[in-house]
């Protein structure tokens, strides 16, 4: 298994994750607030400068009123439907 934070199932995670933001309606601010952190790191983790753990995803989700295994389920669809 590739090691590498720029792995093509990461990006599209990444993209998945800036989707349903945009979907929900909410900007990174928003979701900043929401999540009681910085613009900032929300853009980072956006980006993949900085990488979410599960905790941290189920917070996300949370945030974004969508939960986490309708997340996964998304993440896996698009996995499968070459959304890399």
């Amino acid at each position: 298994m590739k090691k590498s934070l720029f792995s093509e199932d990461y990006k599209c995670f990444l993209k998945l994750l800036r989707e349903v933001r945009e979907r929900a309606g909410l900007t990174q601010e928003q979701i900043a607030e929401r999540l009681e952190t910085t613009q900032s790191i929300i853009s980072k983790c956006e980006r993949g400068e900085r990488r979410l753990d599960v905790v941290e995803l189920k917070a996300w989700c949370q945030a974004l009123d969508r939960p986490l295994p309708v997340f996964i389920a998304e993440f896996e669809k698009a996995l499968t439907e070459g959304g890399k």
